[in-house]
């Protein structure tokens, strides 16, 4: 994954996360390294170390010298320095969980609320962080992030259907999110919260260009290269659910008919009412198109198969998928399997929601972790809500 730093005038903000990232991803690590990892000198990184520490974000420490001289000092993410909340509301449910700094889980909770609308939504997502926060009394909660199914700001799309928030149209989000927890509030879609939990914290750290495909209650899906998401001009890339794959197949809510996710997504298992293996035997063809158009778009080096879904239906697909069709990804000199599966389930929604807080609150210019080369002077960054 490439991080590099900014020497732009607005960096400083930029370059910290930058560097508590570096520290992240290959610490025990030391100041000269990092300088050359992300592009900075070894000046600027000290000064921004220097503030990390004083933070509690990092520490410090230096072996026992061996010979003249000092070793270099190493530095480390320190895990208690701080903590943020990972929000994810879906049509099923609410789970929160509270991470540390290092991408640890400490503590979960889980509201099942079928289809809340937004007062019971926030009054139950205050209550879960009440009690996570609670549980790490006295300790700096830094923000909240909060993961929705998109897409976000589409008309007669957004938050219309089973498989998203349907009727949660021009709702504030991120200021009732703030107003029901006292943090600063972030907000992103399900499946690019998920792709950069997995990024982070699970195989995603191993490639530098991979499709990560959310399985969630419908079909999701963001191409990640050098750890940026290709977000889109308005933030929605990757809704491949939405893609017309049967010719005057079955109505979507979107309007269109044959969209991809009516045949492919927990939604549809939960109507077909059949077993895992005879449901994932039914849709192979339609996984097996999805897969080949994902190839043929984007080349990754693998497609990571993640979300909400059961690792051992995630398991059944990917075993499908060992016969797939032709694409530009059947090489012959390929060192990962085309389909791989992650196993971060559900809390990979959640570490990225709660990494999209600690980023935000740490350079608020990016407090959106995933964005195409230019930042986004929107109503998110802002920190409004997002309105349909």
């Amino acid at each position: 994954m490439a991080l590099r730093g900014t020497n732009q005038e607005f960096g400083g903000p930029y370059n910290r996360r930058i560097v508590l990232e570096a520290i992240r991803l290959h610490g025990p690590t030391t100041r000269r390294d990092i300088a050359r990892r992300v592009g900075l000198t070894v000046q600027t990184v000290s000064t921004i170390v220097r503030e990390l520490e004083e933070g509690g974000y990092v520490l410090s420490a230096r072996a026992e010298p061996k010979k003249r001289g000092l070793p270099p000092a190493t530095l480390s993410i320190n895990p208690g320095g701080g903590y943020a909340v990972g929000i994810h509301v879906t049509p099923i449910g609410i789970d929160a969980a509270l991470v540390d700094l290092s991408g640890e889980v400490v503590a979960s909770g889980r509201r099942e609320a079928p289809n809340p609308t937004p007062d019971h939504a926030f009054e139950q997502i205050g209550n879960l962080v009440s009690e996570l926060a609670g549980m790490k009394a006295g300790q700096r909660i830094l923000g909240i992030g909060l993961a929705l199914p998109g897409p976000f700001g589409v008309e007669k799309m957004s938050f219309i259907g089973p498989t998203t928030m349907a009727g949660w149209n021009d709702v504030a989000l991120a200021e009732r999110l703030s107003d029901s927890t006292g943090l600063p509030a972030f907000l992103e879609t399900d499946m690019a919260a998920a792709a950069l939990g997995e990024r982070l914290y699970g195989l995603g750290a191993g490639f530098s260009d991979y499709y990560y495909l959310y399985f969630g209650v419908g079909l999701g899906g963001v191409m990640v290269h050098d750890g940026i998401v290709l977000r889109g001009a308005w933030g929605n890339a990757g809704e491949i659910g939405h893609i017309p794959l049967v010719a005057g197949g079955e109505p979507c809510p979107c309007g269109n008919r044959g969209c991809l996710e009516r045949y492919l997504s927990l939604e549809a298992y939960g109507r077909s009412g059949r077993s895992e293996a005879d449901w994932v035997k039914e849709v192979t063809p339609a996984f097996h198109a999805a897969i080949t158009i994902i190839e043929n778009l984007f080349d990754p080096e693998t497609v990571i198969l993640g979300g909400l879904a059961p690792e051992s239906l995630l398991e059944r697909l990917a075993e499908a998928a060992q016969r797939l069709p032709n694409s530009v990804s059947a090489r012959g000199d390929r060192t990962a399997p085309r389909i791989t599966v992650a196993h971060g389930g559900p809390h990979a929604v959640l570490r990225g929601a709660a990494a999209l807080a600690v980023s935000g609150v740490l350079s608020p210019r990016f407090g959106r972790m995933f964005a195409t080369g230019r930042e986004r002077d929107n109503d998110v960054l802002r920190g409004k809500g997002m309105a349909a």
